[in-house]
């Protein structure tokens, strides 16, 4: 009985040992909460469900930075995503802004991103 509580407790130790070294679970490039201009994770064409920490001011500035204007109808959705109206090019259009900073023209389910620095 003896020997096997002291064989137990050496296989705990090397197993706790063995655990330590374990490389991390991703080695490779992350998402990032919010999205710069060399994230990997660049939103295509629809925005990203998820908590949106943006306020509205923050959400009509950000999408105001992307050349928009008259930022109109601004209202989160369930999804997270800020949803409005603006005009853009002489025309008004729907964008949308998701909670990474990817600023959406379109409904946001066949949008078209608007490229630029994402980061806040």
């Amino acid at each position: 009985m003896h020997k096997t509580l002291i064989l137990g407790a050496a296989l705990a130790l090397v197993a706790t040992g063995a655990l330590a070294q374990t490389p991390p679970a991703a080695t490779g490039p992350q998402n990032s909460a919010i999205n710069g201009t060399n994230s990997s994770n660049r939103q295509v064409e629809n925005p990203v469900k998820g908590h949106n920490s943006f306020t509205q001011g923050e959400a009509k500035s950000r999408i105001e930075r992307r050349g928009f204007s008259n930022v109109s109808d601004l209202r989160k959705d369930d999804a997270g995503v800020w949803r409005g109206r603006a005009m853009k090019d002489g025309r008004q259009v729907e964008v949308s802004l998701d909670y990474q900073g990817n600023v959406i023209e379109g409904s946001g389910t066949s949008g078209t991103p608007v490229r630029g620095n994402a980061g806040r």
